[in-house]
């Protein structure tokens, strides 16, 4: 079985992007808030996915994917705190449809309701209903909700502990997904979300958070961000600050997705990091959707870089390929 743990919604019908227009639009006029409707039919859905994620899924080989809103749609720094809990319910809700028309394609993992300034606990109702309601296997934790502005505390300081502490309760890995800037600085796929990715790991190593929730998980997508080229310098700064060693410090906790898109990256991936670590990931249709004109494949073709590294053995294949996702998220039945 081949599991592909990281897809996003990012070819849904046009009417959630109108809700969230329509949304804006009132903030800006101050006028009042409600949950209202995103008229979307199961026709619609199928339409989405069957000429694109369904039709991928079949000609590269996965079998079932581990889905979630569009990673730049949660955008969370948009609208206010109101607003943002009727716009996660409803990708929620939405993710939960694709699920139940698709059970064997593909699985729900949700996003939460999370506003600058607002205290992670806020999000816990949501996340509550998501797993114990609608029976998700995960969620996306943006830990900068600000978009790219980095106003809120860092994922060790205590205004995280009650959503670090529902995880581990509800034995829920969270991938710590950032989403849209609105800092000119940083182009949202190609400088925040790898900034987040490192600067995440980086926050794990320096505080020791793991110590304080031995049990939580954290999924780190693509590739881990600039970490594991950069992996000497993690384990000297870890060596240097008397921080002990990587495969204490964070290795028991956080994990590496696949999302990298050429052959050398996948190749020290998995030459730097132990495979017990890293899941298969994709993200297709996501954020580098093209041909590589030096292989004339997708980029984004994440399983053939998987079979061709030579760093691999048949048995660590399927680990990445099934093994880890299984044992990450393990409140996953296959259907």
């Amino acid at each position: 079985m081949i599991i592909d743990c990281h897809g996003h919604y990012t070819t849904v019908p046009a009417e959630m992007e109108n809700y969230r227009k329509q949304q804006i639009a009132d903030v800006d006029n101050a006028r009042p808030l409600s949950m209202g409707t995103v008229p979307i039919s199961d026709d619609q859905i199928r339409e989405s996915l069957e000429g694109a994620q369904l039709k991928l899924q079949r000609e590269r080989g996965s079998d079932v994917t581990f889905f979630s809103p569009r990673a730049s749609a949660m955008a969370h720094h948009l609208t206010s705190a109101e607003g943002n809990v009727y716009w996660a319910s409803h990708w929620n809700d939405l993710i939960y449809r694709v699920g139940q028309l698709y059970p064997e394609n593909f699985v729900p993992v949700g996003m939460l309701p999370q506003f600058p300034g607002v205290e992670p606990k806020e999000s816990i109702k949501e996340l509550e209903r998501l797993v114990n309601e609608l029976g998700f296997i995960g969620v996306n934790v943006n830990p900068d909700p600000s978009g790219g502005m980095w106003s809120d505390p860092p994922l060790f300081d205590k205004w995280w502990f009650p959503l670090w502490e529902k995880l581990c309760e509800l034995d829920i890995p969270a991938m710590i997904h950032v989403s849209q800037t609105c800092n000119p600085n940083f182009h949202f796929t190609g400088a925040h979300y790898i900034n987040a990715d490192t600067t995440a790991i980086m926050q794990a190593i320096q505080s020791g958070i793991f110590e304080q929730f031995p049990t939580m998980k954290w999924l780190i997508p693509h590739g881990g961000g600039a970490v594991p080229y950069h992996w000497g310098r993690y384990r000297g700064l870890a060596q240097d600050n008397g921080w002990g060693l990587l495969s204490d410090r964070i290795l028991k906790n956080i994990y590496f997705d696949t999302c990298v898109y050429h052959q050398p990256g996948i190749d020290l991936l998995t030459k730097v990091i132990p495979v017990d670590n890293i899941l298969f990931a994709s993200e297709m249709v996501g954020a580098v959707r093209g041909i590589d004109p030096e292989t004339g494949q997708y980029y984004d073709d994440t399983k053939r870089y998987i079979d061709a590294t030579p760093n691999l053995n048949d048995t660590q294949r399927a680990q990445v390929f099934e093994g880890n996702a299984k044992k990450l998220f393990s409140r996953y039945k296959p259907a």
